[in-house]
């Protein structure tokens, strides 16, 4: 009996995907431990296969974006672990490496990564299209409001003293003018 559930859990695969250089990006640690083999096994599997990885499919962290990375999502430094920077892999990079790996867990790893960038896709889609509520919702209320801020600053500004009429007499020029 086969199973409908997943080999790895979309939930695990959308932890370790990050944004980098403006890419939705799967570090080589991430997808060793998603495929079930050794980092260093999977960058070797690249490097023997590199013409199948372009720079928009791959590529190496700088020193600072390791940096920033490690800080942020802990990422081993250079005494504990790795001895080079990480690879980051996009969308078609992961898809690449089924081919490179060659084995019936990186085809179903895959397949559930597709999945869940699809589904990412989706939910981006769908906040593009919220955010886009909002801005118009924005714009109708500011007009309305503008109407209302104007209507509340007329009532509570000092209203200007009536005109007094001076109590005295006037000179026939006076009264001319005025």
């Amino acid at each position: 009996m086969v199973s409908d559930a997943p080999i790895v859990p979309v939930e695990r695969i959308e932890r370790l995907i990050l944004f980098v250089r403006g890419e939705k990006v799967i570090l080589d640690a991430g997808l060793a431990t998603l495929y079930g083999v050794e980092t260093g096994a999977l960058t070797r599997a690249v490097r023997r296969n590199i013409d199948r990885f372009p720079e928009d499919f791959m590529f190496q962290l700088t020193r600072e974006e390791a940096e920033r990375l490690r800080c942020q999502i802990g990422i081993s430094n250079r005494r504990g672990g790795r001895r080079y920077l990480p690879y980051a892999f996009t969308e078609h990079g992961v898809a690449m490496l089924s081919s490179v790996l060659n084995s019936p867990r990186a085809v179903q790893v895959n397949i559930e990564i597709m999945r869940a960038s699809v589904r990412m896709r989706r939910m981006l889609g769908e906040y593009e299209e919220l955010s886009r509520k909002l801005d118009a919702m924005e714009r109708n209320y500011d007009a309305q409001f503008k109407v209302v801020f104007k209507a509340i600053h007329q009532l509570i500004a000092s209203p200007a003293p009536p005109k007094r009429r001076q109590i005295g007499f006037r000179t026939s020029d006076e009264a001319k003018q005025g």
